[in-house]
């Protein structure tokens, strides 16, 4: 007879094998598998290591145990509709999967006169003065992301003074006091030829991205910020999370 601590960790990785736990989600804590499965703390302990390591999770001290990634050429998996995955940001998100973050700034400014965006088709408009980042995101020295964020200024004073390497969406809730109450999201393909302007993947060839288009509302439909981001296509699987813990709108456009 297998050891209790065996059996439960052989469930879990059955359920991350299964796609129910995704690269980085978070593995039950320990005081959740002595409730869940009334065992000690010496049986949930030993299940969270033998998870770890058979080389399904990793263990991040002060924040738990996160699933890792263990996809075909590891590519990232962005979660749409999660608001967990969300708030995590983009930094805690590529550790949780076991790579190590880097952040490039190109572009920071403040732009007086505001900015507009159409998403899911619907014009959202952020007046100013209005926060412009533009990043790019690395994994492991691969650059995986190309990321323009607006934010504002009016809602968010001062924000501009923060790193750029903070989880913006965890900002807003925790720092600003603000209320999320919807996020609205669009994903489109293209091929970015390797002369384009927009093409910062440093690859001497045409690439397949990803577009993401977003923004963030708080109470009474007021825009906190707007993303468009393009996502290396051959390094991004993207998944749906179907009942979101806020009323978050997917929206796909499969058009190049």
């Amino acid at each position: 007879m297998k050891p209790k601590f065996i059996t439960i960790s052989e469930e879990i990785i059955e359920k991350i094998k299964d796609g129910e736990l995704l690269p980085g989600d978070k593995v039950p804590s320990e005081n959740e598998l002595i409730n869940d499965y009334k065992i000690s703390n010496t049986t949930a302990r030993k299940c969270l290591l033998e998870i770890e390591s058979k080389g399904y999770a990793r263990r991040i001290k002060g924040k738990g145990t996160f699933v890792l990634n263990r996809t075909v050429e590891h590519q990232l998996v962005r979660t749409l509709g999660s608001i967990n995955s969300t708030r995590r940001g983009f930094n805690e998100g590529i550790k949780a999967e076991g790579f190590t973050p880097k952040n490039i700034i190109i572009e920071k400014t403040v732009l007086n006169e505001g900015i507009s965006s159409e998403i899911v088709g619907k014009h959202y408009i952020i007046d100013g003065p209005v926060l412009k980042i533009r990043q790019l995101r690395y994994a492991d020295d691969i650059l995986m992301k190309d990321e323009t964020r607006y934010v504002s200024l009016k809602l968010c004073p001062r924000i501009d003074r923060l790193s750029t390497e903070i989880s913006y969406f965890k900002t807003y809730e925790e720092e600003y006091n603000l209320k999320i109450s919807d996020i609205k999201q669009t994903l489109g393909v293209d091929i970015l030829e390797a002369s384009s302007a927009q093409n910062n993947f440093e690859v001497d060839k045409q690439i397949p991205v990803f577009i993401l288009d977003s923004v963030v509302l708080c109470d009474a439909e007021k825009v906190v910020e707007i993303e468009r981001s393009f996502y290396r296509g051959d390094k991004y699987k993207f998944a749906i999370v179907a009942s979101p813990e806020y009323d978050v709108s997917p929206t796909f456009n499969l058009k190049k």
